[in-house]
């Protein structure tokens, strides 16, 4: 993937929900398994800022595997700290 790919993508993105398009937009881009498996990620990253359950027990809540949860919270051991915070303060409402 080339990097200028990805940010012509991101800015194509930012710029459909500038428009108030994100929902058709990602309905034209994503399968619903698609997005579905976005919604499980949403909710592992909550769930781990949350750190009220551990990830076997949050692999039985979203009835996925290990491994899925594994890659979100090395995922999130690599954002800056200042998206943490965000996450933080959007996710959890602090």
């Amino acid at each position: 993937m080339k990097d200028d790919d990805w940010q012509n993508t991101v800015n194509f993105l930012q710029q459909a929900f500038e428009d108030n398009y994100q929902l058709d937009l990602f309905k034209l881009l994503m399968t619903t398994d698609e997005r579905s498996a976005l919604i499980t990620r949403v909710k592992i990253v909550k769930s781990l800022l949350e750190g009220s359950v551990n990830q076997r027990q949050l692999k039985e809540q979203l009835g996925i595997g290990i491994a899925t949860i594994t890659r979100g919270s090395n995922s999130l051991k690599d954002v800056s700290p200042e998206c943490k915070a965000w996450l933080e303060k959007t996710l959890l409402n602090k």
